[in-house]
């Protein structure tokens, strides 16, 4: 019976709960809250049909039923609690006052989800080392520092920003105390400045979710720099000989402290401040002029060099060149000018231009080639400056012999044959030769060998060697054989022959100061076969004359040759063909009395009816001693030997009859080859 009353009252009641209305609940449950230091927070909670006591609790801590929170005098509960409003309301929020809330139904026993305050603190505004104004070195990598203190909640951002832009280059670093709690935070901006960072501003921001507008503190640099230099001169296009300002201008913090000017890296001796007046010249143009200005910081150089306008300097001479016939020559001829100097090459005596540029190149040469070459620089466009230069050109190749016309002799007389000898190297030997015999140099026999240097020939072709035989005592077979000239060097051999002409007569007019040469050493008569038969049993030479004679005769018998050139020239050689004509006292060394004058007159010989050639070309010039020929072709140099003597007579050889020369300014010289 009991046990079925239980059931049945526990049924009534919960009917009769139903009938009195629905439960207590929530109908807003509090939120997690965000709020700044020092302002207002408010949390919100209400109930659906509670009457009862509602109460909040903070970290698990009651704040106490009542509506004004008695103790807690930031706290208080607001809202129409008949309508179950019950929002819990913090002002001024502080940090304390971040915990977790609930709301509470104590006599239904409801609570509330946790509701989390969080208390946002606003950064400071930063601090930068060394603010508000930074001193810096330009050029110098330098870190600027800027650091948050306090008790920021969250941690602050430091941002760098100039003009607005936010900057690159940052380390950002933070300080934790013990606790675990940041004491400060630092943002760290790397740079290396410039001079025109000088004063500029730049701001370090902090920011955060409490302050996303950030705090900013600004900086102004102070920037030390080396001068900057600029160097201008005017005019900048000078002609030689004008004036020149150079102006240097420069801005430097600390102030400049000194000028140093300089042209080609060499001091320029009194030179101060920014400017220097000097007068242009060609040195100029590659010698620049510099300007070095300094400060306490450093200090910083500028070069400029001028563009000086002079005329064409001659640099390098062209060098003589020496080449074998076939092969390629070129000279070079240097010169200097601005503007760049036009330059061509000629041949001494054309007009013809060879080439231009400061390299002349001959491919092939032959003996024609051979001569003087000349290069030539316009003047400049002032009018001065130019002028030539010439070098010359020698082509190696064999000797050329050209047998020279001879006088005709009397038979027993004396004669002479004559060739004229170009090479190039110097001939190692010329030689004479016949039926019976050769001779190079000295004598043998009836015959003697001389050799002469040839002067100087006409436009650079240059001068060459005569040989010249002497015959003492002609015979009937000196004027039937024919006589050859030759030479030789290193590259080849040349020669001519020459034949002795006869004269009609045979008598020689006596005259004073007579002298008798004897015959041969080898005990053969000098005389041809008809003057062995008709002369007497004494040995006679033939008779000849003395007066002007240049070989002086002593009286050991020895014959002695004075030698005005001290030995041979160093001569060039020409190739020509001459037929010289014949005048009075025969050949090419016997020269008579001038006609066209008083005595005394040079005598020059007249080669128009055998040259064809107008002007006439002189050979020989008797007391002027020069050789020139018409139009020669120059290939050759010939080398002095370091000796000469006297013929080459042997013990017992007959003298030699000679000619007379009208002078005995030129001795001629016998040596050997």
């Amino acid at each position: 019976t009991l046990r079925m009353r239980v059931p049945a009252l526990l049924i009534l009641l919960v009917c009769f709960r139903g009938r009195a209305g629905p439960s207590p609940h929530f109908l807003q449950q509090p939120e997690d809250l965000v709020v700044l230091l020092g302002e207002e927070a408010r949390l919100q909670c209400a109930l659906g049909a509670y009457w009862g006591l509602v109460q909040w609790t903070k970290s698990g801590l009651a704040l106490g039923g009542q509506r004004d929170l008695p103790g807690w005098s930031r706290y208080w509960i607001s809202g129409n609690a008949a309508k179950g409003q019950h929002d819990l309301h913090i002002r001024p929020v502080e940090l304390e006052d971040e915990a977790s809330y609930e709301c509470q139904a104590t006599q239904a026993g409801l609570r509330s989800r946790p509701a989390q305050l969080h208390v946002l603190v606003p950064p400071e505004a930063p601090q930068v080392l060394g603010g508000p104004s930074v001193s810096l070195v330009a050029g110098i990598p330098a870190n600027l520092t800027c650091r948050s203190r306090g008790d920021a909640r969250p941690i602050p951002e430091l941002l760098w920003f100039r003009d607005g832009v936010r900057l690159d280059g940052i380390t950002f670093h933070q300080t934790l105390l013990k606790e675990g709690t940041p004491e400060s935070v630092e943002s760290t901006l790397t740079l290396t400045p410039s001079s025109h960072d000088d004063g500029a501003t730049l701001v370090c921001r902090a920011r955060s979710q409490a302050l996303p507008a950030g705090r900013d503190t600004a900086i102004t640099l102070s920037l030390q720099y080396p001068p900057e230099v600029t160097l201008s001169a005017a005019p900048h296009t000078v002609q030689e000989g004008e004036k020149v300002t150079f102006l240097c201008h420069a801005t430097a913090q600390p102030p400049v402290t000194g000028y140093r000017w300089a042209k080609g890296g060499s001091p320029v001796l009194g030179a101060r401040g920014p400017r220097l007046e000097v007068v242009a010249d060609a040195s100029f143009l590659t010698e620049p002029v510099s300007c070095e200005v300094s400060n306490a910081v450093g200090s910083a150089n500028r070069t400029t060099a001028l563009d000086v306008l002079f005329g064409p300097i001659l640099q390098a001479k062209p060098e003589p060149v020496s080449v074998d016939v076939g092969e390629d020559a070129s000279f070079i001829c240097a010169w200097r000018g601005n503007p760049l100097p036009r330059v061509t090459w000629i041949r001494r005596g054309g007009a013809q231009v060879l080439g231009s540029g400061p390299t002349l190149r001959l491919p092939s040469v032959g003996p024609e080639d051979a001569g003087d070459y000349v290069c030539r620089a316009e003047p400049g466009l002032s009018g001065r400056g130019g002028g030539a230069a010439e070098a010359r050109l020698t082509v190696n190749a064999p000797p050329v012999v050209t047998a020279l016309h001879s006088a005709p002799a009397f038979l027993r007389g004396p004669a002479r044959l004559q060739c004229l000898v170009f090479a190039s190297p110097a001939p190692d030997a010329v030689v004479w030769s016949w039926d019976e015999g050769f001779l190079e140099a000295g004598s043998r026999g009836r015959f003697l060998v001389e050799t002469f240097p040839a002067p100087e020939g006409h436009e650079g072709q240059g001068p060459g060697l005569i040989s010249v035989l002497h015959i003492s005592g002609t015979q009937e077979s000196d004027f039937s054989r024919s006589f050859n000239c030759s030479a030789r060097n290193r590259l080849g051999e040349g020669g001519a022959r020459a034949s002795l002409g006869r004269r009609a007569s045979a008598s020689f007019p006596e005259q004073k100061n007579l002298m008798r040469i004897p015959g041969s050493s080898d005990g053969s008569s000098s005389r041809g076969p008809e003057e062995e038969e008709t002369g007497s049993g004494e040995d006679r030479g033939p008779i000849v004359h003395t007066d002007h004679s240049d070989l002086v005769l002593e009286e050991e018998g020895a014959l002695q040759t004075k030698d005005p050139t001290n030995g041979y020239y160093k001569v060039r050689g020409v190739s020509v063909s001459l037929s010289l004509g014949e005048a009075p006292g025969g050949g090419l060394f016997l020269p008579p009395t001038s006609p066209l004058g008083p005595p005394g007159t040079p005598t020059f010989y007249d080669f128009n009816p055998h040259l064809s050639i107008v002007p006439p070309c002189r050979l020989y010039r008797a007391r002027a001693g020069y050789l020139t020929t018409p139009h020669p072709q120059a290939f050759t140099s010939y080398i002095k030997p370091t000796s000469f003597g006297p013929p080459d007579l042997a013990p017992g050889t007959p003298h030699f009859p000679y000619a007379a020369f009208p002078t005995s300014s030129h001795p001629r010289l016998q040596t050997h080859v």
